[in-house]
């Protein structure tokens, strides 16, 4: 280990410099679309990217005191009504993968929420401000190009997620 922080810490091994997480077991994506074909999105600023960005809902698994031991269900349907006020009536995982397999250990679950209910206000917690996109699913490639070229940055695993969401995910 070469530092760690709060949150990471910069290790080393064999020629390779990276980062691993050392406050979660976990990353979430939810890919979340409403009954009526309306696709949820969340914007929020990155400091490191210093810009906003247009995501999926998603969050750190067992990442407070109190969640740990979480499972990765149960951190979606948390992320997912914290985030955006929805509930869902089930997740289903379709994928696990590198965040970026060159610079970081984190691996990302994406799962898609079935069944949403909206029942609260979304937004965030504490540290969050976070704001809630609903954008009909025929519509989405014109939003994220007005999006962009608004100076917006894309999260390139939201077009994972429409690829499944569009072929049956």
């Amino acid at each position: 280990m070469l530092h760690e922080g709060r949150y990471i810490r910069f290790v080393k091994e064999g020629g390779w410099e990276f980062v691993e997480r050392s406050n979660c077991t976990g990353i979430v994506i939810i890919v979340a679309k409403t009954d009526d074909d309306r696709v949820i999105f969340v914007e929020q600023y990155r400091p490191p990217v210093r810009k906003k960005v247009i995501e999926f809902p998603a969050g750190l698994v067992s990442d407070e005191h109190g969640l740990k031991g979480e499972s990765l269900e149960s951190a979606a349907i948390r992320e997912l009504f914290e985030e955006t006020g929805y509930r869902a009536k089930r997740m289903k995982k379709f994928l696990t993968g590198p965040v970026s397999g060159g610079s970081t250990s984190d691996l990302v679950t994406m799962v898609r929420a079935y069944g949403l209910k909206k029942t609260g206000k979304g937004g965030g917690d504490s540290t969050e401000n976070i704001t809630v996109h609903e954008v009909p699913l025929s519509n989405v490639e014109r939003w994220l190009k007005q999006k962009e070229k608004k100076g917006y940055l894309l999260e390139p695993k939201i077009f994972a997620g429409l690829y499944f969401l569009k072929n049956g995910a």
